[in-house]
C-alpha cells in the first residue's frame, strides 16, 4: 500500500498501475519489447499476438485486434482496430479500422474516419469524418475530409477535398475504381463517378460522370467511355 500525498507519490502510483496493466497483456499473449516506453490505458483491449513497439500509447476506450503491429511512436485514442493491421508512427483519434489496414508512417486519422478492409494509407495523409471503402489506396500527402471513397479507388499524392466553404462543411463522393490524379483539388460539394479519372493538378468544381476523364483548372470532361468530346 502507498499513499498519494504529492505529485511524486502520484507518479509512483501510476507507474505501479501501468506495470500491472502491461504485465497482464503480456501474459495474455501481447508482445511488448520495451514496457518502459509503452503506455496502455486501463480500458484498452488488445488481441493475442499483437506487437506494441516502443513509444506506443493506447488510451481511452481503444481496442486492437489480433496479430497487429502497432508503433513505434504511435498514439491511439478511442479507436477500434481490426485484426492484422499495421500502424507505423501515426496518430489515430476516434477512428475505426477493419481488418488488414496499413497506416503510416506519420498518418493522422481524426474523429469519424472509417477505413474498410485492406485500405492502405501512406505517410503524411489525413482523414477526417470520411469512409474509405475496401481496398482504397491513399499513398501520401493527401487530405480527405467529409467524404465517401468507393472501393478500390486510388487517391494520388497531394489530393485535397476542399470541404469548407467558409461557413459549412460540404461532402465529396467518389465512386468505386476511380483514379484521382496527384495534386487534384476536389471543391465540395462534388461527385466523382465510378471509374472516373482526374488529371494531375486538376481543380474539380463540378461533378464528373462515370467512366470519364476530367482535367484542367477548372476541370472539364475531355473523354467519356473512350470517346473524345467535340467541345
Amino acid at each position: 500500500m502507498i499513499g498519494v500525498n504529492n505529485r511524486v507519490h502520484l507518479a509512483e502510483a501510476e507507474g505501479a498501475l501501468r506495470r500491472r496493466i502491461l504485465e497482464h497483456w503480456m501474459l495474455e499473449g501481447v508482445t511488448i519489447p520495451d514496457p518502459a516506453s509503452t503506455y496502455v490505458g486501463a480500458d484498452v483491449q488488445i488481441g493475442q499476438d499483437t506487437i506494441l513497439l516502443p513509444n506506443t500509447h493506447l488510451t481511452g476506450t481503444s481496442s486492437v485486434g489480433e496479430d497487429c503491429l502497432i508503433g513505434p511512436n504511435s498514439f491511439i485514442e478511442d479507436t477500434i482496430i481490426g485484426n492484422r493491421c499495421t500502424i507505423h508512427s501515426s496518430v489515430l483519434e476516434g477512428a475505426t479500422l477493419e481488418h488488414e489496414v496499413v497506416i503510416g508512417p506519420y498518418a493522422h486519422l481524426r474523429s469519424g474516419a472509417y477505413l474498410e478492409q485492406g485500405v492502405h494509407m501512406g505517410n503524411f495523409g489525413e482523414v477526417k469524418n470520411s469512409r474509405l471503402q475496401k481496398g482504397v489506396k491513399m499513398g501520401h500527402f493527401s487530405y480527405i475530409g467529409d467524404a465517401n471513397i468507393g472501393a478500390e479507388t486510388n487517391i494520388g499524392a497531394g489530393t485535397i477535398t476542399c470541404n469548407f466553404d467558409g461557413e459549412k462543411k460540404n461532402f465529396t463522393e467518389i465512386g468505386e475504381n476511380a483514379f484521382i490524379g496527384s495534386d487534384t483539388m476536389l471543391v465540395a460539394p462534388v461527385r466523382i463517378g465510378k471509374g472516373a479519372r482526374t488529371g494531375a493538378g486538376s481543380v474539380v468544381t463540378r461533378d464528373v460522370p462515370d467512366n470519364s476523364v476530367a482535367v484542367g483548372i477548372p476541370a472539364r470532361v475531355i473523354q467519356r467511355t473512350g470517346k473524345q468530346r467535340d467541345d
